[in-house]
């Protein structure tokens, strides 16, 4: 029953790794002095797409454990080893209800390409001891994740926490094995295109940082751009300047720019609206002239930008074709796009990436909404009937992943999910993942007493978006269906 459990909680069989089960087990074991203790067992396999060293490389690369992380859960990477090798050591924060734990590891028996483990050296179990195992396989290899730990408290601590601890590793390992697996595919399908160096501003926001990670799995060498000072290995900038000298950024191959002010940060009076714009067209000119002017100038540029180009269109099903619409947003990105042309003039090869709205538990739209609807106090917006354009943040990376090594794309690109659903369907999947009612709407007219301007663009603006530069150039999406997405990110 539990590896039936296990399989339905990772639902995709398009990413999903064949399963081999998903087994725990309770033993006794008897320290030196014949205390008994309650040792359990959890065990889980799943075969992947590439051979054992590959999959391991994946594994000692930057970002991995990043990638491995669930993203419903409030933890953090405290302090980070250099490696996986023996003695290396990972300090992990994590909030458990009212409690916030510290966990910290210690990486032993590591052998290339077969096996390395994490032994807990503090943290909330008695005793932790977690190997991955890599064994080759006649079709690609197999990950077999074996862990024995021991709740505090012995026996006492297993009949009370036992079930909740296998719970939260069912979870957990249902996410991270289908991580695991659609990462190295994607890898595999880029693989010929070999390893780069790309630059990204931007890179610790919610799309930036998931890009970067990412990226660095797969092996490619990333450079952040940051505001300020920058630490080794990064390269300063600052958007509101009037110039930037991109002589670092000479000899790159790609450059993402996905810095800019947030939309749904505060109320659009005119101040904040005059950051939303700046921080975007202004970044992005300087950004653009002064790659234009290197000698050596990296081969593409990925920017951001949005669906707020098509405005509120009703049902209309707009494509990278489709004509601007009007409002704000629509103005903004306009020029937004427009202040990529010193690039392009350049003979850099532009990507002008229409993001719909960016499904992640870490924040943006779903980060919001998730307190309300867990308590229960979800329902539609306005009529329920404005479509909205999705896309999980994992196809979001992937995007990005995907026009980089893909020369054929420039200019626009919707990055949205091929099945936009309406407010009321969004509404009533999230309810059905969270097992909470949606009963309690948000009429229009309080949305735009709360919220202004902004509500009537982005809450209650309908834009029906395909994606149709990625379905012509073969995108593989990891979530095309919404209640497939949230359950995934969800962890449900």
């Amino acid at each position: 029953m539990l590896a039936a459990i296990f399989r339905r909680l990772s639902s995709s069989e398009k990413f999903s790794a064949a399963r081999r089960g998903t087994a725990y087990g309770l033993r006794k074991t008897l320290t030196p002095d014949n205390r008994g203790l309650d040792m359990a067992v959890f065990r889980v396999q799943c075969e992947l797409p590439c051979t054992a060293e590959e999959a391991f490389d994946w594994h000692e690369r930057p970002g991995a454990l990043d990638r491995l992380l669930p993203p419903w859960e409030d933890v953090r990477i405290v302090r980070r080893g250099d490696g996986i090798h023996d003695g290396c050591r990972v300090v992990i924060g994590n909030r458990v209800g009212p409690l916030r734990v510290r966990w910290e590891v210690e990486h032993a028996d590591y052998e290339y390409g077969r096996q390395f483990k994490d032994i807990q050296q503090s943290g909330p179990f008695a005793r932790w001891e977690h190997t991955h195992r890599f064994t080759p396989m006649p079709t690609g290899s197999q990950l077999e994740d074996y862990i024995e730990y021991e709740i505090p408290a012995g026996h006492y601590g297993q009949q009370f926490a036992g079930n909740f601890v296998r719970e939260k590793l069912t979870r957990m390992f249902a996410f991270r094995h289908r991580t695991t697996v659609a990462d190295l595919a994607a890898h595999s399908r880029y693989k010929e295109k070999g390893i780069m160096h790309i630059a990204i501003s931007g890179s610790h926001g919610l799309v930036g940082t998931e890009a970067a990670n990412l990226l660095s799995t797969g092996g490619h060498q990333v450079t952040r751009i940051v505001r300020g000072s920058a630490t080794e290995g990064e390269i300063s900038w600052d958007p509101r300047a009037e110039a930037f000298d991109a002589t670092p950024l000479a000899g790159v191959d790609a450059v993402v720019h996905l810095a800019g002010e947030s939309i749904s940060s505060g109320r659009w009076n005119d101040e904040q609206k005059r950051k939303i714009r700046e921080s975007r067209v202004q970044g992005t000119r300087i950004l653009c002239e002064g790659l234009a002017k290197l000698e050596n100038p990296p081969k593409t540029l990925v920017c951001a930008s949005a669906i707020g180009f098509y405005g509120d269109r009703g049902e209309e099903l707009l494509t990278e074709t489709s004509p601007q619409g009007e409002g704000f947003l629509a103005d903004v990105v306009r020029d937004w796009e427009s202040a990529t042309e010193p690039a392009k003039q350049a003979g850099i090869r532009v990507v002008n990436l229409r993001f719909g709205v960016v499904l992640s538990p870490k924040g943006g739209a779903l980060g919001k909404m998730l307190t309300p609807f867990k308590l229960g106090a979800g329902g539609i917006v306005g009529s329920g009937r404005q479509f909205w354009s999705w896309i999980a943040i994992d196809d979001a990376a992937g995007a990005i992943q995907h026009t980089i090594m893909n020369e054929a794309l420039h200019g626009p690109v919707n990055v949205v999910s091929p099945s936009p659903v309406t407010n009321a369907e969004f509404t009533k999947v999230l309810g059905r993942v969270l097992s909470r009612p949606t009963i309690i709407p948000m009429p229009a007219f309080a949305a735009k007493l709360a919220l202004g301007q902004m509500a009537d663009e982005l809450l209650l603006a309908s834009t029906c978006v395909q994606p149709g530069r990625l379905q012509e150039t073969e995108y593989v999406f990891r979530h095309d269906g919404l209640e497939d997405a949230l359950r995934h990110l969800l962890g449900k």
